[in-house]
């Protein structure tokens, strides 16, 4: 990647390509975070940007190019592995443990950490930016609206105080009115001094939050710039925001 710009990036995916069996879905894709950004990675049904996250995760090996995450190549490395450097990965779905409390399913999150004093501190962080969650922590996770299982799962990948987090598609499948809170929380994130890339649907409103932006389309990048700009671009306008 020839931006001297990100020079400094946390996480550097280069030309990595990366696919299911036979079929070859990433052809080449780079993309990069740097340390408090916000980065939105969007485009069509398709455009490879899940297979982009598992391939950045270890749920998938990459067929060509390297990940570098935090000075060091991550190329190859298992999910645990990456967990622990400091990578976090909310997947598409509201993922929870359905028959366990709130509370347990946020201690999950921490099982890589030995120390309770530091759950603890991750558990206060988690529920200042999340009070539904201290006020329904004996709650099964499976009784809960959509958007709070949503609300869990991120804040479940919030307690190993991760270095940067994935989140996939955090707004799928909400009402209105979750979509606009879980934004919110991303923005409240940020200003926390989270970083984050963030896959989804929802083009418009995942620009006009970001510092920057990737359009993906058939496995391959086709614009990017910040969120702005992209936002503003008549070509970007006309293919991906129906506008």
């Amino acid at each position: 990647m020839a931006d001297n710009a990100l020079d400094g990036a946390l996480l550097r995916a280069e030309a990595v390509s990366a696919g299911y069996g036979k079929m070859e879905i990433l052809h080449g894709v780079s993309l990069a975070v740097r340390p408090g950004e916000m980065v939105s990675v969007i485009g069509p049904n398709g455009a490879g940007k899940s297979t982009a996250f598992k391939t950045i995760v270890g749920l998938l090996h990459p067929r060509a190019g390297r990940i570098l995450f935090d000075g060091r190549e991550i190329t190859g490395l298992r999910p645990d592995q990456v967990l622990r450097l400091g990578l976090a990965y909310v997947p598409q779905g509201r993922i929870v443990f359905p028959q366990m409390t709130v509370l347990e399913n946020l201690e999950m999150g921490a099982y890589i950490e030995p120390d309770p004093a530091r759950v603890r501190e991750a558990l206060d962080r988690v529920y200042a930016l999340f009070p539904i969650l201290d006020e329904r922590k004996r709650q099964k996770a499976g009784t809960m609206s959509g958007g709070e299982q949503q609300m869990v799962a991120i804040a479940r990948a919030l307690m190993t105080t991760p270095k940067l987090i994935l989140l996939d598609e955090p707004s799928l499948g909400l009402s209105p009115k979750f979509v606009t809170l879980i934004f919110e929380k991303l923005t409240e994130m940020k200003r926390a001094g989270y970083t984050m890339m963030v896959v989804e649907q929802n083009a418009a409103k995942a620009l006009s939050v970001a510092d920057r932006g990737y359009v993906l389309e058939l496995g391959r990048n086709r614009f990017e710039g910040t969120g702005p700009s992209l936002l503003a671009d008549p070509e970007v306008k006309r293919l991906y925001l129906g506008g």
